[in-house]
C-alpha cells in the first residue's frame, strides 16, 4: 500500500517505521527538518519538509495516488485540515488520530472514514489491565465490546475442551467470541472442533458487562 503520514512526532514516526517494515510505501510530512532527515535516514521512508495543512505541501505527496492518508499531527484542527485537503486532492481513504472527543462529529462531517481516539484506546486498555491482572493486552472496540488477549492456565477447567463444548457450557457468556488461538507460534481461527489447549493465547471478544465472567471462566481451575 502507498501511505502518507502527516506528522512525524513519536507516534507518527513509530507508525511510519512499522508500516515500512511491513513492506508498505510510506511518505512522511513534517515541518521539522531534523525530524524529516532522521525519518529518511533511519527508517528509509520518503520524507518531505513542510506544513501538511498547506495545500502546496500536501500536493507534493500526491494524496490522490495514495491508498491511505493518516493525520498524526498534534492538534485536531490541523488533522481536520489535512483530512479536508487530502479528500479535495483525491485521497481514497483518510484516517486521523483524534485527541479531543468533541472533534468526532466534525471529523465525521468532513468525511473521515476512520477516527482513532488515543485517549479512548489508552484509557480502555489501562482500565482493563488494572481491573484484570490476567489480561496481557486489550482494546476497546467501537461497539463497546472489548477484545482481550488471555493465556489459558495449565490447570484451567476449559483446557482440553473444544470450542463447541465450551460454547455449550452454561457459564459461557452469550456475548463471548473466541476470535483467535495462538500456540507455539502458530495462529489459527478456531472452529467448533478446535481444542483449547493449556498454555494457548486466546483472542477473546466480550461485551464489557460480561468481561468479568468471561475471564473467570477461562481462569477457573479444574476440579481435582
Amino acid at each position: 500500500m502507498r501511505i502518507i503520514v502527516a506528522g512525524a512526532g513519536r507516534g507518527g514516526l513509530n507508525l511510519a517505521a512499522h508500516l515500512q517494515k511491513q513492506g508498505h510505501s510510506v511518505t512522511v510530512l513534517d515541518r521539522d527538518v531534523h525530524i524529516v532527515a532522521r525519518a529518511a535516514e533511519q527508517i528509509g521512508v520518503v520524507a518531505l519538509v513542510g506544513d501538511a495543512t498547506d495545500v502546496a505541501t500536501l500536493s507534493q505527496a500526491e494524496p490522490g495516488r495514495a491508498d491511505v492518508v493518516v493525520g498524526m499531527l498534534h492538534r485536531d484542527a490541523d488533522n481536520l485540515a489535512v483530512a479536508a485537503l487530502a479528500r479535495s486532492l483525491g485521497a481514497k481513504r483518510v484516517m486521523v488520530r483524534m485527541r479531543d472527543p468533541l472533534y468526532r462529529p466534525v471529523y465525521e462531517a468532513a468525511g473521515v472514514q476512520q477516527i482513532l481516539s488515543e485517549t479512548e484506546v489508552l484509557v480502555g486498555a489501562l482500565a482493563t489491565a488494572i481491573e484484570f491482572e490476567a489480561v496481557s493486552h486489550s482494546m476497546v472496540l467501537g461497539s463497546g465490546a472489548i477484545a482481550i488477549e488471555l493465556k489459558v492456565p495449565v490447570d484451567s477447567r476449559v483446557a482440553g475442551l473444544s470450542v463447541s463444548e465450551l460454547a455449550s457450557d452454561p457459564a459461557f457468556p452469550r456475548s463471548c467470541v473466541i476470535a483467535g488461538i495462538a500456540l507455539d507460534g502458530a495462529v489459527q481461527a478456531p472452529r467448533g472442533a478446535t481444542v483449547i489447549e493449556a498454555g494457548a493465547e486466546l483472542l477473546v471478544v466480550s461485551a464489557r458487562a460480561d468481561l468479568s465472567r468471561t475471564i473467570a471462566l477461562f481462569l477457573e481451575r479444574a476440579r481435582a
